[in-house]
This record gives C-alpha cells, sequence and structure tokens, in this order.
C-alpha cells in the first residue's frame, strides 16, 4: 500500500540529491510500482549526458552490470521446466571443458547461488578474447551474438575453474560459502548457449524473455546502446577526474551471462512487475511458473550480516519486509532492482555513474512507500576481537578482482584496516565478524577459518579475499 508521506517524499528527494552530490553522479532515474505495473512514484535527476542538458526520461537506456545474473537465473529456471537441465545436474554434464577434478561435485545450483567454491578472479573481458580471436564488430556483428566468441571463453572460463584446488584457489567445497563469482554465472550463460535452442545467451533472453514482456528497448548489444540517441553516458572517476564515454564493453566479462544486460526504466517496470505477479507478464503470458519464482527468491546461503542468496537474486529485510532484489556496477553503471511480496511494490534504481550506493537509494523508496522513517539508523554494537584472533587474521588479503586490504594491530592493541586509498573506518560487531563504515552504507566483513587451514579469508561484502 501507497502510505508515501509529504515529510518521507522530501527525505527521500534530499538524500537522494546528497547522494548524487557526494558520489559526483551525472544521471538518476527511479520508481516504485505495483503488481498491476502502475507507478506509485517516479523521479528523474540529472543528465544522460554531462553539460548537454539533455534529460533522462523512462526510456533511456543504461547498463545494469549485474542486475542481469536475475534474467540469466530466470532463463536457467525456464529450461529447467521444459527438462532440459535440472539444477541438480553436475555443470560438468553440459561444459565438459570443466571436468571438476579438483572438488566435490559443482552442480548448476551451486553457481546459481555464487556458491561453487571458487574466490574471484580476474576477468575475462570481451574485447582481449575478441582480439585474439581476430574478430571486429564491423565485420562480424554485434559481439554479444558471436558464436566463435562464445565458445573461447566458455572454454576458458571453465578450464581455469578447473584449475582451482583448496591448497590455491577453493574458499571450500561446493555449497558451504557464498563467494560472489562472475565465472559461474558465465558458465551458466554458455550452458544457455549450447542448450537452449538459440545461437547465443543474448538471443535467448530476445526470443524467451524479452520479446514475451514486451521489453522492446533492453538487450545485451554493445553496439546498439552506443549509437543510440537517448543511451545513457557512461561516468566513471580516474584519478579523480569524472570521464564520460559511450564504450559498453569497458570491463565487460566474455560471458554476458554476469552483466551483458542494457535497458530502460519503462522495460524494468515489465520485468518487475512479471515477478510480483509470480512469473506472470503485465500481457498476460507466462513467463515463469509461480513454482519456479519462489525457488529464485528462496533464500539458500548466507549473504551478508542478515540476508540470504537465491538464484540470481539475494533476500534481505528490509523495513520489516522481506525483499528480493539485485545490483549491479560497472564502468558507468549503479543499478538496483527490488521488489516485495509483503507490501506489493517493487522499485528501480538506474544511474550512468560507477560506484554510486543505489542500494542506499532504493531501502529508502520501499521504506518511504511502506511509511517506515526512509532514513536508515545504521544502529550497531561494537564486539572486541580477542588478542588470539586479531594475532591470526593480522596480514594481507587479495583477490583476482582487485580488492585488497592489510589487517593489522594498532597501538590500542584492536585490529586496523588499511588499502590503497589509506585508513578503513573499520569496527568489530562480534566474536568474528566486523563492519567497514562507509558514507552511506556499511560493508560487512567476516573472517574465514577452519581448523585445516586457520583463518585462510575474510569475507568482505559479498566476496571471500584470501590471506596471502
Amino acid at each position: 500500500m501507497n502510505r508515501i508521506t509529504g515529510s518521507s517524499r522530501i527525505l527521500v528527494e534530499n538524500l537522494i540529491a546528497s547522494i548524487m552530490k557526494d558520489y559526483d553522479a551525472c544521471g538518476l532515474a527511479a520508481c516504485i510500482i505495483d503488481h498491476t505495473g502502475t507507478v506509485q512514484y517516479e523521479i528523474f535527476r540529472g543528465e544522460r549526458e554531462k553539460g548537454t542538458g539533455k534529460e533522462i526520461n523512462g526510456d533511456t537506456i543504461f547498463g545494469l552490470a549485474s542486475v542481469t545474473k536475475s534474467f540469466t537465473a530466470l532463463a536457467v529456471m525456464q529450461m529447467a521446466e521444459a527438462g532440459i537441465l535440472s539444477l541438480d545436474d553436475p555443470v560438468s554434464k553440459y561444459i565438459p571443458e570443466f571436468t571438476n577434478r579438483n572438488t566435490d561435485t559443482v552442480k548448476i545450483s551451486h553457481l546459481l547461488s555464487h556458491a561453487g567454491g571458487f574466490f574471484p578472479l580476474p576477468r575475462i573481458l570481451v574485447d582481449q578474447v575478441a582480439e585474439q580471436l581476430g574478430l571486429h564488430e564491423e565485420t562480424d556483428g554485434d559481439l554479444a551474438y558471436n558464436e566463435a566468441l562464445a565458445a573461447e571463453g566458455g572454454r576458458l572460463v571453465a578450464e581455469r575453474l578447473d584449475e582451482q584446488t583448496m591448497e590455491h584457489g577453493l574458499n571450500g567445497r561446493p555449497g558451504e560459502y557464498l563467494s560472489y563469482c562472475n565465472d559461474g554465472f558465465g558458465l551458466l550463460s554458455e550452458i544457455i548457449r549450447r542448450y537452449g535452442g538459440y545461437p547465443s545467451y543474448a538471443e535467448y533472453l530476445n526470443e524467451k524473455v524479452l520479446k514475451p514482456m514486451d521489453m522492446d528497448r533492453s538487450f545485451c548489444d554493445f553496439v546498439r546502446p552506443a549509437k543510440d540517441e537517448n543511451a545513457a553516458v557512461l561516468y566513471q572517476k580516474k584519478d579523480g577526474i569524472m570521464t564520460g564515454h559511450r564504450d559498453y564493453h569497458d570491463n565487460a566479462f566474455v560471458l554476458n551471462g554476469g552483466g551483458a544486460m542494457k535497458s530502460t526504466l519503462n522495460d524494468l517496470k515489465k520485468y518487475l512487475a512479471m515477478y510480483l505477479n509470480k512469473g506472470i507478464a503485465l500481457n498476460g503470458r507466462e513467463i515463469l511458473s509461480d513454482y519456479s519464482v519462489h525457488e529464485m527468491v528462496k533464500g539458500r546461503i548466507p549473504y551478508g550480516h542478515d540476508g540470504s542468496y537465491g538464484y540470481g537474486l539475494y533476500t534481505q529485510m528490509i523495513g520489516g519486509m522481506n525483499v528480493p532484489q539485485h545490483g549491479g556496477s560497472l564502468p558507468g553503471v549503479s543499478s538496483n532492482i527490488a521488489f516485495t511480496y509483503d507490501n506489493d511494490c517493487a522499485v528501480i534504481v538506474l544511474c550512468n555513474t560507477s560506484g554510486v550506493p543505489v542500494a542506499v537509494i532504493s531501502d529508502a523508496l520501499l521504506k518511504m512507500y511502506a511509511g517506515v522513517s526512509p532514513l536508515n539508523s545504521r544502529h550497531i554494537y561494537e564486539h572486541p576481537w580477542s588478542d588470539e584472533l586479531i594475532s591470526e587474521v593480522c596480514g594481507t588479503y587479495s583477490s583476482g578482482e582487485g580488492t585488497a586490504f592489510e589487517l593489522y594491530r594498532k597501538a590500542d592493541g584492536t585490529v586496523g584496516m588499511k588499502d590503497e586509498t589509506g585508513e578503513k573506518n573499520l569496527i568489530t560487531t562480534g566474536p568474528e565478524t566486523a563492519v567497514v563504515r562507509n558514507l552511506y552504507a556499511d560493508t560487512f566483513c567476516r573472517v574465514i577459518r577452519s581448523r585445516q587451514r586457520g583463518v585462510y579469508a575474510v569475507q568482505y561484502g559479498s566476496r571471500l579475499i584470501p590471506k596471502e
């Protein structure tokens, strides 16, 4: 039910203005809808291209980044319903290049929940592989649809995951821990390509997901948004200077299932309404069964402080509501989708600037609509770590994706954290947990240890970062 008041609206819009100012965000689009697709609240701020006065509207194309993972999971669930695969099948059955030689059986369900057991690895980029294969979009067409590129990407990703061992590269057994894994969702998109009945993952989504919901400005294409007049320019800070470009290949993973989708606010209204209607699109077409939607949102493995990850969506309690959602981040992309059956609403937030905490805006919009105070109190209880634990955790941690930090004993005997930017505001909150306090949101941390390996990693947000 819409319980928005004039005062709560002012609080939320002031929050949006503050976040955009503090992160130098160029443009933002956000809305709240109910299950009928009716807009309950909508806001557009900034520009799609700095300094031009070009306004953002409901049809402006934004990158979605990892929000794509929900589309990938939906496609896998469709294939499971069709009897093409089972979520309990080993990944090696469909991707034989992944022989599964160094760990227990990794199942499709594990990849859907980021629980395959893999630490973060460097991205295998679409442009790099295309260059190695001698592919050029001018002559070979949009890389999102290139079969040779996907096949080579699938081989490269599968073989490097296959090389990981418990001594180097595995964070535990399949299903033991969640550690966000773009490689896993890349392999899922390759399964979709190989067995879904279409020559590419992008084409499968077009025919089985997007067209059936009348989402005609949504796609995985790289060239199309660069040429579309109503597509957002991508902005990110480099060496302290905000720069913009239209290169939608930037940092793009070679396999599309982890982050290649682009869409608009108006198209995503149709997508989120489908979830609110448990698999039925606004035009009446069944996209997924209610059972499969329930399986996607069902919590399966702990995520963050109080959330859980299902299949391509994670769930948290926000303002007393159970909220499945997903965010995304790439150069020039900050995105978040969320919905709740508890108050029959969905929220979409899209921004064309890197690193903007749009999930904070999403949470505030959900709470505003429910009549709950939209501002986050961020109250935590401090709990000191033992001397023994501090001695064990001290050291350097780094991942293949570039995250690196040091935990050390401070002069007062407590634990501190620093990275290349300087000292982090680390607050210990439990016997083996902590948060890093940021400007608008906290990053949850947990010590990862076993009797055999001792302290060997720290959960930092959604990733497990190994100790060197």
